[in-house]
């Protein structure tokens, strides 16, 4: 009697927490309603099932339940109630899957509007692509995929050249603009999920697969890899931020392009030789288990790294020099330090490739550390500041507020900022140069520029950051300022 009566008050909390949870499904995408009904129509046609079949065992138990005396009936077969469960079977499995391919095949049906966005998944990470101004993406193969050319694109095809490159976690979309979301996978099966917009979907190595959605709500949603994926999978996260169209617009022109890329990284200047190690720590994965900032993770954080001694598993220890380092990235499991799992998987890298990599990690050291590149190349003129600058004014999102054309935006736009002569809250005066520029990034509500809210966050750039955005700003000043050549420091 007592098993019966649990589980029938099983049944009956069951529907009531379904009944009365707080948690409902918000409509953030243009497919979510019908995404939701199918899921609704799936749980009320499981839960039928789920509510007879537990009141049947419940009835069972008390009607059936041992009495001195009772024998019980053998039938070894009931040709009629068999039938009865096949039919209803069926019907229940049918009714689960017919809305599923309704909705699926509206899933893939893309409008013709619909602008298109690359994914692309590797061991732990996200990047994306949009086409150009001719709105269409260039060809990709693998065969082209190096540190230069994460995307593998085609070097000749020109359409692209234009194509917009953003190698971090995080993509911004427009406002009721419907998108189609092509998939790609460089190694291993990934799945692309944004729960609050009802899309999932796999990411299989060799196909391209794609689905698409209008963005109906702005607000920033996580983006997920929803299949298991190595030793970094729980790690494998970014975010969607949907904003309005001119929003997106300021923010999109600050991104670099495919040729904007290989421009930068076939100089051999000290900056493009930390690009190519930045590029090449995206590619291979490395950030989803070496922290840049000191954080803990799944391997030694690279923050202080270089000139460190570092403790190993069979009690030696090591200063952090290149040539541990090497060692490190060509066979990890030679020394492990201690306190950390032996996962690392060993790589096959270039030495132009090895020095860019051991070249960041050195420049990511103690304070008055030397941090030169390896490969003992100077610094690159302004030119590529610049070009580093226009890069880390995109991924900061600091063009989302400050506009590069003079449009006004949340903040004082940078065309032709850098010389004016800017009038505060307090009605002070300020001429925008170099250090009032640092302050402004630093410390961004010392100085509030007149009829702009204070609404910036401090930043934490490094003194080279801190440079490449002054002589992106500069590159934008007007022509009697003579900026586009400058540099900061002169």
């Amino acid at each position: 009697m007592a098993i019966a009566i649990v589980l029938i008050l099983i049944v009956i909390a069951s529907v009531l927490f379904h009944i009365l949870a707080p948690w409902h499904a918000t409509p953030a995408a243009s497919n979510w309603g019908s995404i939701d009904t199918t899921l609704f129509i799936t749980l009320i046609i499981s839960g039928i099932f789920f509510i007879a079949i537990t009141v049947f065992m419940a009835v069972a138990v008390m009607r059936y339940r041992h009495k001195e005396g009772a024998r019980a009936a053998y039938q070894p077969e009931n040709k009629k109630l068999e039938l009865w469960l096949i039919i209803i079977t069926s019907v229940g499995i049918a009714g689960m899957l017919a809305p599923g391919l309704v909705v699926y095949n509206d899933f893939i049906r893309v409008p013709k509007e619909a602008y298109e966005l690359e994914v692309v998944a590797q061991q732990w990470q996200w990047a994306f692509r949009f086409p150009g101004q001719d709105a269409k993406l260039g060809k990709s193969d693998i065969r082209f995929i190096d540190a230069a050319n994460p995307f593998g694109l085609d070097p000749k095809d020109p359409a692209g050249q234009d194509d917009v490159l953003v190698m971090n976690n995080e993509v911004r979309l427009p406002l009721d603009r419907p998108v189609k979301v092509l998939l790609r996978a460089k190694d291993v099966l990934h799945d692309f999920y944004v729960p609050q917009i009802r899309s999932k979907m796999d990411m299989v190595p060799g196909m391209v697969s794609y689905f698409w959605f209008t963005p109906t709500k702005t607000g920033k949603y996580e983006v997920l890899c929803a299949e298991f994926c190595g030793v970094g999978h729980y790690n494998m996260r970014g975010h969607m931020i949907v904003e309005e169209q001119g929003v997106f617009d300021q923010w999109l022109n600050g991104q670099p392009t495919f040729a904007q890329t290989l421009t930068t990284t076939a100089k051999p200047g000290r900056d493009n030789v930390l690009e190519k190690g930045r590029q090449l720590v995206e590619q291979l994965g490395c950030k989803a288990c070496h922290s840049q900032d000191g954080s803990a993770s799944l391997g030694p954080g690279w923050k202080g790294l270089y000139g460190r001694t570092e403790q190993f598993a069979d009690g030696t220890s090591a200063v952090v020099d290149e040539a541990y380092l090497k060692e490190s990235i060509l066979d990890p499991k030679a020394r492990l330090v201690q306190g950390y799992p032996p996962v690392m998987v060993a790589y096959t890298l270039k030495d132009d490739e090895l020095g860019a990599v051991i070249a960041l990690i050195k420049s990511l050291g103690a304070a008055g550390q030397d941090d030169e590149p390896s490969t003992g190349e100077a610094s690159s003129p302004g030119e590529d500041l610049v070009a580093q600058g226009q890069r880390l004014a995109g991924s900061l999102g600091c063009l989302a507020c400050h506009s590069v054309d003079g449009n006004k935006g949340v903040g004082p736009s940078w065309q032709g900022l850098y010389g004016k002569t800017q009038t505060l809250a307090d009605d002070t005066s300020v001429k925008v140069d170099e250090g009032y520029i640092k302050e402004s990034v630093l410390h961004p509500n010392a100085k509030i520029v007149k009829g702009y809210a204070a609404v910036m966050p401090a930043l934490a750039p490094s003194d080279e950051e801190l440079n490449a955005l002054i002589a992106f700003i500069k590159s934008k000043a007007n022509a009697d300022a003579d900026a586009s050549k400058a540099e900061p420091g002169k």
